[in-house]
């Protein structure tokens, strides 16, 4: 739509208008509205009209917004003109929204298992050290370090690049009691992980780890009689509790221009795609690919951690709940690639054997999940073996062994924090 048109433009200016959301068309260029982006549904603060349905969205929430609109000059005439509502070029899409680039990166691993793990123990004391702090520093009103988050992110980073699976090993040891801040810090070796599966580029597994390890500050605003109450909560402590993704955007906008997207993942990481989540009821587009891939990541962390709510699941059971909500809680397809990122047997889950033999997985075979290396460590009878022993699925003198089902974490006495502890002491 022109609102005037001249036939010797040479070249254009911008000028603000305010108009009445029964007047907007399909191209428009949305530059404010008439109450705060924060207040809305819209994630872009600016944004090109581009369906019928974001159209439905303004009328619903807003009375007037404003527009931008070309004013277009003609040295020869000196007279302007108002032309139309869009920008001169494209508006390049917001990283925010998901990749910058099409492109894809198979990543291999340039470690080996037992040399990652070794490597990445600092690492991972680091980033759980760093974890504890944030949310103790938020408690008592200090604020973020850019800096530091920045530094232990890149060091998570470059561990799962190194190898995918070595701080996913660590990270199975786990304290109930410091549920929130270990869950920060598996949230970002989670992000990182599925991240570098669906090969994105380098610096965007960093922003997604980033994302994973801020997304639950908002937590630190929630009283600590709340957040770690057992069982049910009341609705007027569910209403508290769904206010912390909220607090965890104001935190994040507060803190620093840097956590642009850690701020939107914060915000929306309990966003459903049938729009039933909270706290706007935001829809599949209106979602933000990095909130959808830390959503999967909090999920599945969530639901197989031991909690003082909630009752802890096996790999096996979280990711076939993530099956069944995809496409109405989760994004389809990244549901689907998750599922794959994972495998059948993740690194340090325990395993029961054909045979009865309870044993800890320590490397996927990505060949073939049903075959991983493995520590067994029980007898058929599942009494503790006094000297557990490896066992390679994959080796071919080991066909007669299958894996029978995956087990819940104190199946015949096994504890996997003290399984992964006994590992670490013969790296």
């Amino acid at each position: 739509m022109y609102l005037g048109t001249t036939a010797t433009m040479r070249h254009a200016d911008y000028q603000d208008l305010s108009v009445s959301v029964q007047d907007l068309e399909i191209g428009m260029r949305v530059v404010a509205l008439d109450r705060p982006w924060e207040e809305t549904t819209f994630l872009l603060q600016g944004f090109v009209i581009a369906s019928t349905d974001e159209i439905r969205e303004l009328q619903r929430q807003c009375q007037t917004v404003t527009v931008q609109v070309r004013i277009d000059a003609s040295p020869a005439s000196g007279q302007r003109t108002t032309a139309s509502h869009g920008p001169a070029t494209p508006t390049p899409k917001p990283t925010k929204t998901g990749p910058a680039s099409t492109r894809r990166v198979n990543y291999i691993n340039q470690v080996g298992f037992e040399r990652a793990v070794e490597a990445s123990r600092l690492t991972f004391d680091s980033a759980r050290s760093l974890a504890t702090s944030i949310m103790d520093g938020l408690r008592v009103g200090r604020s973020l370090e850019v800096t530091e988050c920045r530094d232990i992110v890149d060091k998570v980073v470059d561990s799962i690049l190194a190898n995918k699976d070595a701080l996913r090993f660590l990270s199975m040891i786990k304290h109930k009691d410091s549920y929130t801040a270990e869950h920060s810090m598996n949230v970002c070796i989670l992000s990182a992980t599925f991240a570098r599966h669906l090969g994105l580029m380098e610096a965007e597994i960093r922003d997604v780890a980033l994302c994973g390890l801020l997304h639950d500050v908002g937590k630190s605003r929630i009283p600590a009689d709340i957040l770690n109450k057992p069982g049910r909560f009341t609705r007027e402590e569910a209403y508290i509790m769904a206010e912390h993704p909220t607090h965890g955007r104001n935190i994040l906008m507060s803190a620093s221009a840097e956590f642009k997207h850690a701020i939107d993942v914060a915000h929306s990481h309990h966003e459903r795609i049938d729009g039933k989540g909270y706290p706007r009821g935001l829809r599949q587009q209106q979602i933000s690919y990095y909130a959808k891939i830390v959503a999967l990541a909090d999920a599945y962390d969530a639901m197989t951690s031991e909690r003082c709510y909630g009752t802890v699941k096996t790999s096996e059971q979280a990711l076939k709940s993530i099956l069944r909500e995809r496409g109405t809680h989760f994004d389809s397809d990244l549901s689907k690639a998750f599922i794959t990122c994972i495998g059948f047997y993740p690194t340090g889950s325990l395993v029961q054997l054909s045979g009865g033999q309870v044993a800890m997985v320590l490397e996927p075979n990505p060949d073939d999940f049903a075959r991983p290396r493995i520590r067994v460590l029980t007898n058929a009878r599942q009494q503790p073996l006094p000297a557990p022993h490896e066992l390679d699925l994959a080796d071919p003198t080991n066909q007669s062994v299958t894996i029978r089902s995956e087990v819940l974490n104190g199946t015949a006495s096994v504890d996997i924090n003290t399984a992964v502890k006994q590992e670490l002491s013969l790296l």
